[in-house]
């Protein structure tokens, strides 16, 4: 088969969609007033804002003063734990809420703020990477404040029951944050009906430009200043906005959730194929994950006797993109802690490949990955010393 070039790492960042690019580029060259200021320019970009901040709060079910635009999905999970920790730290409480899986970016803040004193629950996952609104209320204390439970796993792709976390948390008068940033445009989210107070989601995501994402903050729940120095966003981040990728954040969401249901039907029945045919064509390979519980795009798949660094290589120079584990620590010699946080050894957690589909992604993708990937598999295999024993087993059973 003809070498061609495949991208499925979505999850890690996305190509800016055309409609994206074309409405960001006046505010590089036209319109590039400052939204602070008086003059016509200024006051253009001034509207620009307003309208991409009604249509991310349109998408979410929300209300455009309850959105606010940070540099990234990772500035919001900062923004809204530890801000959430200083507001309910006045109110005597000290216990927050999270996952073992979550990003890093949640993690690292919980593990931040235990250095401030505050403590941290971090709940396990069963093996498909879920856990049910009764765990989250069984680690409930006096002194609960916050909870933050991600809404669909960046790696393994498994969707959490958000709404009944939610309406816990609602009746239990406890702050309740997500991190979204994956289910933004994946999947239908509304955050009044599922009793979210605060959620991440990051632009690059979902067709829109890197360095731009927001914090949904439910009226009435009040946190500090991110960043002091200037009025912008309602006084609470300081700095000159970033209009054009703002803009395109506007667009792309607004894009995502208009055709999400005919398009996230196409991406299920690929991602499908994908793990079908994989899994059937491949020896000791597990998927990785909520069968059908899960994000449209996401496969996440593991294979004995092959390590994980080696298999993207391989397929790079086959012309496909993919990631083992979090993108975000593909440079780290450790297996994923998502990954062990369901149970895998660390052998089969080294071997992990998540394949993550897209708009662009088209059926004649599927069946190159799936010519493609088995015979890599093969030439690994017959490299490992970890196979040869595996192998024997299988023989002598």
């Amino acid at each position: 088969m003809e070498k061609r070039f495949v991208y499925a790492d979505n999850a890690a960042t996305t190509q800016v969609s055309p409609r994206v690019l074309e409405a960001m580029l006046p505010f590089y060259k036209e319109e590039y007033g400052n939204p602070s200021s008086v003059y016509s320019i200024g006051r253009q970009a001034k509207e620009a804002l307003d309208k991409a901040r009604k249509q991310v709060a349109d998408a979410l079910g929300a209300q455009p003063g309850e959105i606010y635009f940070t540099g990234c999905g990772s500035e919001s999970d900062n923004w809204a734990l530890k801000g959430a920790a200083a507001q309910m730290k006045k109110k005597g409480k000290n216990h927050i809420i999270t996952t073992v899986f979550e990003h890093h970016a949640i993690l690292h803040t919980a593990q931040a703020l235990e250095k401030q004193g505050f403590e941290v629950t971090y709940l396990p996952v069963d093996e498909y990477g879920l856990l049910t609104a009764k765990d989250v209320e069984n680690a409930l204390r006096e002194d609960t404040g916050l909870v933050s439970i991600m809404y669909a796993n960046n790696e393994i792709g498994t969707i959490l029951p958000i709404p009944e976390i939610g309406a816990l948390c609602r009746k239990k008068g406890i702050l309740f944050h997500t991190d979204a940033v994956q289910a933004v445009g994946n999947v239908k989210i509304d955050v009044k009906a599922q009793n979210i107070d605060m959620l991440s989601l990051s632009a690059h995501k979902l067709h829109g430009p890197k360095g731009v994402g927001a914090l949904y903050v439910r009226k009435g729940v009040v946190l500090p200043n991110f960043m002091d120095g200037g009025a912008q966003e309602r006084g609470h981040r300081a700095g000159t906005e970033n209009v054009a990728g703002i803009v395109g954040l506007g667009v792309a969401i607004t894009d995502a959730v208009g055709n999400l249901e005919e398009r996230t039907a196409r991406e299920r029945d690929l991602r499908d194929q994908l793990i079908h045919g994989i899994l059937s064509a491949i020896p000791h390979s597990r998927l990785n994950g909520h069968p059908t519980q899960r994000l449209p795009s996401n496969a996440n798949l593991s294979f004995e006797g092959v390590e994980g660094e080696a298999l993207l290589l391989w397929l790079d120079m086959s012309g496909i993109c993919a990631s083992s584990g979090s993108a975000c620590t593909s440079g780290s010699l450790d297996p994923s802690h998502v990954l062990l946080s369901i149970g895998l050894p660390h052998e089969i957690a080294h071997g992990s490949l998540r394949l993550t589909l897209g708009d662009t992604s088209t059926q004649e993708d599927v069946d190159y990955i799936l010519a493609t990937l088995p015979p890599i598999v093969e030439k690994l295999r017959a490299m490992s010393p970890v196979w040869e024993e595996i192998a024997a087993a299988d023989a002598r059973a």
